[in-house]
């Protein structure tokens, strides 16, 4: 069969058994719970419960517009990691027809609206993570690692994210009808976290809903309550020098005469049990991160461009028919 890579925009060509064997140990190694029936229509009617209540939240001449008719199952497919050892997948999971899709779209928008969230440590792209870099002291004894969070999305604490999502639109001072319908809305996507498997209905134990546009936000509320709330500790215990995040990938900078990466990460495990990092090291006062290569000098930071070995540096033809705007992206995507 052929198939996509997780990475560099190239076909991969298996043996159908090899490729159903790695989504299969995927699904072994989540602890997912299978289920005889199908909850599709159950879930449906718990939908459209929520948004014929929801009066402050979705107008009453606008309610069809979140309900998905003739919703099904989500779908999972892998994506072949090339680049990592034993070529695991990376679990994409299509939601569009699920019966809180729509909605679930709805409840970003909200939260984006409502919540404010403060990004004080995120990086938007490469170009900022380098000029914050170009302005970071460096000394001789300087070092960088990355971090990497285990499987996010499947370990976000549902119950303890609503709890933080209700103190943020209450210190928003939004409205209690407002506040306690997205909160109902809340309840209803993160229960839904099924999905099929050629046969088989799989639900997830815990955490948010793999394929869910809401999922991103969600975790976004959780991360930065866990930065707010032990980076500070963190930082001046170990005198770090600088922490940027991207999604789920950390980059740390921190003195080598004032700590260690072991203790670091010994540390940033023992916050939350279901948060668990890994860690990658410099290597030759190299390190990559996103998609550049940083390389630290006794006094400085360059940078240059890091590509894997499975990037195929294909863009779109400027013949084809794709909008202009999609053929200008891959332009900036290779120039940024």
């Amino acid at each position: 069969m052929i198939t996509t890579a997780d990475k560099g925009n190239s076909l991969v060509i298996l043996q159908t058994q090899q490729y159903k064997a790695k989504v299969q140990d995927f699904i072994d190694k989540n602890n997912f719970q299978s289920s005889t029936t199908n909850p599709t229509k159950r879930f449906q009617n718990q939908v459209r419960k929520t948004i014929n209540h929801s009066t402050a939240l979705i107008p009453r001449d606008s309610k069809w517009r979140y309900v998905n008719l003739n919703p099904s199952a989500p779908s999972i497919k892998g994506l072949i990691k090339l680049h990592k050892p034993d070529q695991p997948i990376r679990p994409v999971v299509n939601s569009r027809n699920a019966p809180a899709y729509k909605l679930s779209q709805l409840l970003t928008t909200k939260i984006r609206q409502f919540s404010l969230l403060p990004y004080t440590f995120n990086v938007k792209n490469s170009t900022e993570l380098i000029r914050e870099l170009k302005q970071t002291p460096v000394t001789p004894t300087s070092r960088f690692a990355s971090l990497d969070i285990t499987n996010i999305y499947s370990n976000i604490p549902i119950k303890e994210t609503k709890q933080l999502l209700k103190n943020m639109l209450a210190s928003n001072v939004i409205d209690h009808k407002m506040s306690s319908e997205i909160l109902n809305c809340y309840e209803v996507i993160t229960t839904q976290t099924y999905f099929a498997h050629g046969d088989n209905i799989l639900t997830q134990t815990d955490g948010l809903a793999m394929g869910a546009s809401s999922s991103g936000i969600i975790f976004e509320i959780f991360l930065k309550y866990f930065e707010h709330a032990h980076l500070p500790i963190l930082a001046h215990k170990h005198k770090l020098v600088n922490y940027f995040r991207y999604v789920d990938d950390v980059l740390l900078i921190y003195d080598d005469l004032q700590t260690d990466i072991h203790t670091i990460i010994s540390d940033f495990n023992s916050f939350h049990p279901n948060l668990q990092f890994t860690k990658e090291k410099e290597q030759d006062n190299k390190l990559n991160y996103l998609d550049i290569t940083i390389h630290k000098t006794p006094i400085s930071v360059n940078t240059g461009v890091f590509r894997k070995l499975t990037f195929t540096d294909t863009i779109i033809p400027y013949t084809s028919n794709h909008p202009p705007q999609h053929k200008y992206a891959a332009i900036k995507f290779l120039y940024n």
